[in-house]
């Protein structure tokens, strides 16, 4: 399953991913106004550097929070779908918009209503903590967690396919 998984990382251009239970680790602070959520600054840079490197990368939620709008568009995602009760429209419509092939998405989804996207993605990937009918459907189960760098885990491994990781900067050269 791990030689699938490298291969087609290989066609991988649109990353999408979910929010609570990947971008986060699904808890939720429950506070007068709104719902609040904590995010792993990890998982943020890779984002960031997904997007400074070209890559699409799209947020499909069925969370409605605009404080998790302003962090995601603060990392310079544009495509940011909150409140969705249906995902595989969502994912259709960037499809056909984008004129992305299946195979060029990787999606990364951790419960039941992720189930019918992760079936059209060409990679679908889940975070370790996933419910057990995602994780039978994921070709890619990360070995981190919900919000605990999930998402850094497959964006690093995209892009260093890709040789677009950022070069780390090594402590003699400065």
């Amino acid at each position: 399953m791990l030689e699938n998984f490298k291969v087609k990382l290989r066609s991988i251009t649109c990353l999408i991913f979910d929010v609570d239970g990947v971008l986060t680790n699904g808890s939720l602070l429950v506070m007068p106004n709104e719902l609040h959520r904590t995010m792993n600054i990890r998982d943020g840079y890779a984002l960031k550097a997904a997007v400074d490197a070209g890559y699409k990368v799209f947020i499909i939620s069925g969370g409605k929070s605009e404080s998790v709008r302003k962090r995601l568009a603060d990392l310079g995602i544009k495509d940011i779908y909150l409140g969705v009760e249906n995902k595989k429209e969502i994912l259709q419509k960037i499809m056909d918009e984008g004129k992305f092939q299946s195979s060029n998405i990787l999606y990364m989804g951790d419960d039941l209503p992720d189930y019918e996207v992760m079936q059209i993605s060409g990679l679908p990937c889940c975070p370790a903590d996933a419910c057990p009918e995602i994780k039978s459907l994921s070709i890619y189960v990360s070995t981190q967690k919900g919000g605990e760098g999930c998402v850094r885990d497959v964006i690093e491994q995209v892009m260093r396919l890709h040789n677009k990781w950022p070069h780390s900067i090594r402590p003699n050269a400065l």
